[in-house]
């Protein structure tokens, strides 16, 4: 088998800022209360008219083409994780395809919530393992806060908006995603869900399915329940991916959680054995952005030049399904050459 590498990567963030100071002034919540449970201070909203999905997915994408420092034409897939695509049809990642010129390539569109980029990576990986493809776009993108009643208190402070993509390539080198764990129990659906369409086309109106005439839907969340279901499988997927890498907990040099809440970060890496200089956190910064979370802490870390050659990371995510997944990636050279030619261009 040949290794999926991580050669290019990319993010975008829209530019409106959702502060707690400015949440405090719509909703019965304070600053205090929303950091020492979370650790959010502030998100980022999408535009209604220039942060389309499409839009933000083109942006990160087309970051992370670059730093690869391929021609969009020579990629053969786009995996598009998002549950919160402009159109139900077509595809995000069809639109996508034209957007950036990468005629050749397949794509289709991933949904399996805040779990999704990682999902999005072990597919793209596998396509490039076992020899189908050598070039895969995985994109993570969701812009949720169109889905959130912001007189819930519960829910209105945890999310924001954002995209992050990487480029994956066939190498030969040691380097490049070495283990997935994907998992889901549907037992769990009820605590987190966006209500959809019933049969006739309109919205369904509460959670029991009853149906009323088309209106707004908006995101429902069990918050107690998500946290329990969280603080366990976000430790447990992890370890299980470096055991299946066939690595130590000591050869881990990074983890790159999914930002939902501080404490289940904190909970993870406390499982993992790794302090926290080696756990990527931005969630401060832009809330939980769904299938976006991961992969924008990727590229920012990548950005930062503190991933290197050799180093091992885990990436792991939990979301609605209840759903998780988790990877173990070997940090390669090609990616860093991408960005140096970059910044000498």
């Amino acid at each position: 088998m040949r290794n999926a590498a991580i050669t290019g990567w990319g993010m975008y963030v829209p530019e409106q800022v959702l502060t707690n100071h400015e949440l405090e002034q719509m909703v019965d919540t304070s600053d205090e209360w929303i950091v020492s449970r979370t650790g959010i201070r502030e998100r980022r909203l999408a535009s209604t008219t220039e942060d389309t999905t499409l839009a933000m997915s083109c942006r990160a994408s087309k970051q992370a083409i670059q730093v690869a420092g391929i021609d969009p034409a020579d990629i053969d897939l786009i995996v598009l994780a998002t549950v919160t695509p402009d159109k139900f049809m077509p595809s995000t990642s069809s639109l996508l395809q034209t957007e950036l010129g990468a005629h050749r390539a397949a794509a289709f569109d991933l949904a399996a919530a805040c779990s999704g980029f990682v999902y999005a990576l072990a597919v793209g990986s596998q396509f490039i393992q076992t020899g189908v493809y050598r070039t895969v776009l995985v994109v993570g993108t969701d812009a949720l806060t169109r889905f959130i009643d912001f007189t819930d208190r519960g829910t209105c402070i945890l999310f924001g908006d954002g995209s992050g993509a990487v480029v994956l390539q066939a190498s030969d080198a040691d380097e490049g995603v070495l283990s997935n764990v994907l998992g889901s129990d549907g037992r769990g659906a009820h605590h987190l869900y966006i209500d959809g369409f019933d049969s006739n086309g309109l919205y369904a109106a509460n959670g029991n399915g009853a149906v009323e005439e088309l209106q707004r839907t908006y995101m429902k969340m069990n918050g107690n329940e998500v946290f329990r279901f969280s603080v366990r499988v976000m430790g447990e997927t992890a370890v299980e991916a470096v055991n299946k890498a066939g690595l130590r907990l000591g050869d881990i040099d990074w983890l790159i959680p999914h930002q939902a809440n501080l404490r289940i970060i904190d909970a993870a890496a406390k499982r993992l054995d790794l302090p926290r200089e080696r756990v990527w956190v931005n969630l401060d910064r832009y809330g939980n952005t769904s299938a976006a979370s991961v992969p924008i802490c990727l590229a920012e870390a990548a950005d930062s030049g503190k991933l290197k050659p050799g180093m091992n990371m885990v990436l792991v995510a939990f979301g609605a399904g209840l759903s998780w997944a988790s990877s173990v990636v070997r940090w390669g050279s090609q990616g860093v050459r991408g960005r140096e030619a970059e910044r000498d261009g």
